[in-house]
């Protein structure tokens, strides 16, 4: 069995405490796909505090018969991005992906290229950035639920390792456990999950900087419930007290709902509360 990518070592855990959650915006994202399999997304978030509205155009074509992948986007900061990618084209589990991206605006520039290679009970990636030269790697391996994982950049320029993040887990067929070191082994993260039953999932993480002890474990709790099969809330809190609260309906097949608050409980008279939603179409 192929392991996640080292990004989604802890994704389980990570989609509890973040997905469905739009605080303090209001989103909006449409998804259509052609006959010929040209897939076009526009997404639209506007900060109800300040008003400001950002959005992205994206296309995406997939080639099946030669394992390619077209993706374009452009944004309203004026940037444009393209990238090409290569699936098992020149052996079975590499896929090869060049990237690069302009600013209309500003002379921001940046190329990119990446390799990625998966097989039993292994994951690797490496990225090199080519215009600001630095390499990034990762590598995940498993065995029997175990999971270890590490990650690295590298800056050619000045010679220097930049970052350094290690994690250790272990992932059951309901539950989920994972230790991570990063920042040099400053910052740690202990993460757990579970599928309680078919309708209850329920986790917890905490987190320790080494750095700076006065600010202790700060600690968080989630929970995801599914009311039917078109229906689910989810709650979670952490030991600052804010509390986060989301509904999810489906309208009807391809139209999604999402609404979320997010609460001071120690300051429930001031306005510190953020609302938001989010609404999703696709056919």
């Amino acid at each position: 069995m192929i392991p996640p990518n080292y990004s989604d070592l802890c994704k389980p855990v990570n989609d509890l405490f973040s997905k469905d959650y739009p605080f303090g915006a209001l989103k909006l994202e449409v998804k259509t796909t052609t006959a010929n399999g040209v897939t076009f997304t526009v997404n639209g978030a506007q900060d109800i505090k300040s008003g400001a509205i950002i959005s992205e155009l994206k296309t995406k074509y997939a080639d099946k018969v030669n394992g390619l992948t077209y993706t374009e986007s452009w944004n309203t900061a004026n940037l444009v991005t393209g990238q090409v990618e290569v699936a098992n084209k020149f052996a079975k589990g590499l896929k090869l992906e060049l990237s690069g991206s302009s600013a209309l605006s500003s002379a921001k520039r940046a190329l990119r290229t990446k390799i990625d290679y998966q097989q039993d009970n292994l994951f690797a990636r490496v990225n090199v950035d080519a215009l600001n030269p630095a390499v990034t790697a990762d590598v995940t391996v498993s065995r029997e639920g175990a999971l270890v994982g590490a990650e690295f950049a590298y800056d050619i320029n000045s010679g220097a390792v930049t970052k350094t993040n290690s994690t250790l887990g272990y992932s059951g067929p309901d539950y989920q456990i994972t230790l991570q070191g990063n920042n040099s082994l400053n910052l740690f993260q202990l993460a757990f999950y579970q599928r309680v039953t078919k309708s209850v999932e329920a986790g917890a993480r905490a987190v320790y900087d080494y750095k700076n002890p006065e600010g202790g474990v700060s600690a968080e709790l989630g929970t995801k419930y599914i009311l039917d099969q078109d229906a689910y809330v989810k709650a979670k809190v952490d030991n600052a007290g804010r509390l986060g609260l989301s509904y999810t309906q489906v309208m009807r097949p391809g139209v999604k709902l999402s609404l979320a608050g997010l609460f001071d409980t120690a300051r429930l008279q001031e306005n510190t509360h953020k609302l938001g939603a989010a609404l999703t179409f696709e056919a």
